[in-house]
């Protein structure tokens, strides 16, 4: 994690957002998301925001300190949440937050979270130039 001090504020950071609803077939026999399916929507929610701020193809580098803290089950909603909180010449560093919500009660809790390291390629597949964060407003 940036240290408070020297990171953008959080509204100006590159953002992006998904829903997804939590189908039987993204269960196992608990009744519960796959880890697996939970990291796709995280990878896919990272190279959404990450796409987007490079404006290039960009791939997946690295997984790191993905942690599982409570179970997403059938039937609730997934709401993730991918910021982009650090970038170098062709890497972006993306924090997601995956949090589950009952559809019928309103009851939300940060299930899963995890940093993605996506880097942007030419169109030969070379890492290629990103822009810098936005800089903070006061």
């Amino acid at each position: 994690m940036t240290p408070p001090d020297i990171a953008p504020a959080l509204s100006s950071l590159p953002e992006a957002r998904m829903l997804e609803m939590v189908f039987p077939d993204h269960t196992n026999h608990l009744g519960t998301l796959f880890g697996g399916q939970a990291l796709a929507w995280m990878d896919k929610a990272a190279f959404i925001v990450a796409s987007r701020h490079a404006r290039r193809t960009v791939v997946t580098a690295r997984s790191e300190e993905v942690n599982f803290r409570v179970p997403v089950r059938k039937g609730q909603l997934a709401e993730l949440v991918a910021r982009i909180v650090q970038v170098g010449h062709s890497s972006m560093t993306v924090e997601v937050e995956l949090t589950a919500e009952d559809p019928l009660t309103g009851d939300r809790r940060v299930c899963t979270t995890g940093r993605f390291v996506m880097v942007a390629l030419d169109s030969n597949g070379s890492p290629a130039t990103v822009p810098p964060l936005p800089v903070a407003s006061e």
